[in-house]
């Protein structure tokens, strides 16, 4: 279990927070200030300690709020930990409880109904799934799996192969807005961090479910305490049929694949040292995916993930060292099972990584540091530089003949100061990296924030990253593609402030950015050309304004007596890019963000222990995409995006050892695209059953 180790300093102590145990990014040895969610929509509230031991403040499984007096509370959002009190920047987080309330099948799927976050879906159960934060593109965030940078540098299409079930998570923290002195330059627009889950306790528990177009799931954990020592093994398989087919009559939507995950911790009163390893492989019908030439397209992933972090809790300094290593490999099969008809696509690329993290106090506050080395080595049929030497490809008589290989080194300092409910931090990531034998970089950030009282509280912060371009963006050229290796690094800085509210019933926030891209990247096609070619291109420069709404009620409080109505959530976002710069050219990212998202979740008590959780979701997709070419008027054939609303439930009957539900996704079954011309499913329904029990 991770321990709390920032206990010797004051801190804001208050009341009456309900059934919420929130700590943040724990695996890197930071406490923040989170904002609840309860699946569909994000408000912000008050967290608890770094400690992941969520037993202590924890709700029981029939949702019954209990009011829990909670003491000593510090947070941190910065390289510092700092008291809640003194925090300018936020975290949303998905709890256990919100994660075991939702209608879905996939992590990718639980991200649509967190308001700032873009989730453009390809196919069914998250086969492959573009996720993004505040109008970005899913290359530019970073994805962690208990607080290990999994980023694939060949591409962010494959970000979320994540080796563990969504049973297995504990929570999900959402960080928006540049992110470069916590979690590295990767982060241009956040970054989300995936936590496992850990007990005291030994257990053993199993799930399955079943539902529409052929989707079966099921899997197993086991959990083994021993004191200081424990250990976990998990494992799960998904399969589906999928909801289309080719014109020839074969599944193109049809999916498969399999996790297992084991993780270890020994923890003492001087040190606390974590260790994890996992595999997830899966293959997937790709109908249209990346091109309009086949409606048979497919691609098989397999990813490994290997990593040992460890932490003092004791001295004068405190020190966080981690060491990783993933491997990923792509197979991509334009025409499925048929390499004759194109040869197929292989790429492996292997990530190693080492950084240190540390912080310590003096008399003029709170210093922190930080440093970290990533190797990134790829090989490929097609991608990159040739290779001198050819390296065969396993179980094939094929070879790898094209790589790249780039190193990327990266320092921070922070430093914060604490003046009564006043505090100010600055700091800085100074990077450098082989490929584009750029000079060292620095990119400053400051927070401030003010606590007006024990409810409401006024921050604002500047921060600036930027982004390496992903191999894919610098190599990828085939029909109807176009990239570009001589691309620039996007930069970005971003000015945020907000309000925040916490009473006992109600909590809400009222937030604004401004975004300034610099060398954006993406995929464009000209409209004027007498070719529909995909180019990789930097923009120049995009202006980006935005604003952000959240509102959560708990309905128990405030309706007094009642026990039917739980808990309401309402959240939005706008936005708004400036591109009068850009007007004749599609943009297969960059220009085509949500305006509009509005989210909404409603929990209700039907009956002793049967719950419903209903889930509602709004948004409006900016930009056109193309439909067909006119050989005529040699143009392309555009359409807008149109709005859509989406409603989900869950009925569960929820006892302290299993559960029994039936789920069922977009019932009104609306017809409607995330990209491009690719529909998504119409209604889908489930039923399925969980177990759980201690040894």
């Amino acid at each position: 279990m991770y321990k709390a180790i920032f206990n010797k300093r004051s801190s804001l102590k208050f009341k009456h927070f309900s059934r919420k145990a929130y700590a943040l990014f724990a695996v890197l040895g930071k406490e923040v200030i989170v904002g609840t969610l309860s699946v569909s929509a994000l408000t912000y509230a008050k967290a608890n300690s770094i400690s992941t031991d969520v037993d202590k403040v924890n709700s029981d499984s029939t949702l019954q709020k209990k009011v829990l007096e909670l003491d000593e509370v510090n947070v941190t959002a910065s390289r510092a930990p700092l008291a809640l009190s003194r925090q300018a920047r936020m975290v949303t987080v998905l709890t256990h409880e919100d994660i075991a309330a939702a209608p879905v099948q996939s992590i990718n799927d639980l991200l649509k109904y967190v308001a700032s976050v873009d989730v453009r879906q390809r196919g069914p159960i998250g086969a492959q799934t573009d996720v993004s934060i505040r109008g970005g593109n899913y290359e530019q965030i970073t994805v962690l799996l208990n607080g290990v940078n999994i980023n694939d540098p060949q591409t962010g299409h494959n970000a979320f192969d994540f080796p563990v079930d969504i049973s297995d998570i504990e929570r999900i923290e959402v960080l928006e807005g540049p992110a470069g002195r916590v979690y590295g330059t990767s982060s241009l627009l956040g970054a989300i961090n995936i936590v496992t889950k850990t007990h005291d306790k030994s257990q053993i528990s199993a799930h399955a479910e079943s539902g529409s177009y052929g989707y079966l799931s099921g899997g197993g954990r086991l959990k083994i305490n021993n004191g200081r020592w424990n250990q976990s093994f998990s494992g799960s398989y998904t399969r589906s049929d999928g909801y289309s087919r080719s014109k020839a009559g074969n599944l193109n939507m049809d999916y498969n694949g399999g996790k297992a995950f084991y993780q270890g911790c020994y923890d003492d009163d001087n040190i606390i040292v974590r260790w994890h390893a996992g595999l997830s492989t899966k293959g997937y019908g790709s109908n249209s995916f990346y091109s309009n030439y086949s409606d048979e397209q497919y691609e098989r992933t397999f990813k490994t993930y290997t990593a040992i972090q460890a932490e003092n809790k004791e001295g004068l300094f405190h020190f966080h060292p981690l060491i990783y290593w993933n491997r990923n490999m792509d197979r991509f099969e334009l025409f499925h099972d048929n390499p004759d008809a194109y040869p197929f696509n292989y790429h492996r690329t292997d990530i190693f990584g080492v950084n240190l993290n540390g912080y310590f106090d003096w008399m003029l506050g709170r210093t922190a540091f930080g440093a970290e080395i990533r190797e990134e080595d790829l090989v490929s049929g097609n991608l990159g530089e040739l290779l001198d030497h050819p390296l065969h490809i396993h179980g094939t008589d094929r070879d790898y003949t094209h790589g790249i290989n780039r190193t990327n080194v990266q320092f921070v300092l922070e430093h914060n100061i604490l003046l009564k409910d006043f505090t100010f931090s600055m700091g800085l990531v100074a990077v450098k990296n082989s490929w584009s034998e750029m000079n060292m970089r620095v990119y400053p950030g400051i927070d401030a924030s003010y606590r007006i009282n024990s409810n409401w509280k006024v921050y604002a912060s500047y921060n600036s990253s930027l982004r390496m371009p992903s191999v894919t963006e610098l190599f990828y050229n085939s029909k109807g593609y176009n990239a570009n290796k001589n691309l620039k690094p996007e930069e970005l800085s971003s000015v945020e402030t907000g309000i925040k509210y916490r009473g006992q019933a109600i909590q809400g926030s009222v937030s604004v950015f401004y975004n300034h891209y610099k060398n954006l990247i993406d995929w464009i096609i000209d409209n004027s050309a007498d070719t529909a070619v995909l180019t990789t291109t930097n923009f120049g420069k995009i202006n980006a304004f935005g604003t952000e709404f959240n509102l959560n009620m708990n309905l128990e409080q405030m309706i007094r007596g009642q026990h039917f109505l739980r808990n309401l959530q309402v959240a939005y976002t706008y936005l708004n890019q400036d591109q009068k710069h850009y007007e004749g050219i599609t943009s297969q990212y960059v220009l085509e963000y949500l305006r509009h998202k509005l989210t909404a979740e409603l929990r209700i008590n039907m009956w002793k222990d049967l719950n419903l959780n209903l889930c509602y979701r709004y948004q409006k997709r900016n930009g056109r995409y193309a439909t067909g070419y006119d050989s005529i008027t040699k143009t392309n054939i555009l359409r807008n995006y149109s709005p859509y609303s989406l409603l989900d439930a869950k009925l569960s009957w929820d006892k302290p050892t299993y559960s029994i539900y039936l789920k069922g996704n977009n019932i009104t079954a609306h017809r409607y695209v995330d990209f491009g011309h690719l529909p998504q499913p119409g209604f889908w329904f489930m039923a399925g059953a969980s177990i759980n029990f201690g040894l």
